[in-house]
């Protein structure tokens, strides 16, 4: 099972706000999580995150997305890399 670190969209319509969670990979955005670490508003650039429950997660091998990363990161609960992702290339033949 792969375990991320990902948002659930939360409130109305033109005002949302993101709740930071654990999650199965392979569920939906918005179906059942795991564990609840946080939630982000970026409305008022609020982010709110439990510092241990966020690092006893990434111990144990769950995987952030970008954005939940970036958040990490401001929060300063894990330290910048250098590591690059590789880059993206298209190797599909044309058919002719």
């Amino acid at each position: 099972m792969a375990v991320k670190m990902r948002l659930t969209r939360m409130g109305d319509k033109k005002s949302p706000f993101y709740r930071v969670i654990v999650v199965d990979g392979r569920a939906k955005r918005d179906g059942e999580y795991i564990d609840k670490i946080g939630h982000y508003n970026p409305l008022t650039e609020e982010v709110v995150l439990d510092a241990e429950k966020a690092k006893t997660w990434l111990n144990n091998g769950a995987q952030p997305t970008e954005t939940v990363r970036s958040l990490l990161l401001k929060q300063e609960i894990i330290e910048k890399t250098d590591k690059k992702s590789p880059a993206k290339t298209n190797n599909k033949k044309k058919k002719k």
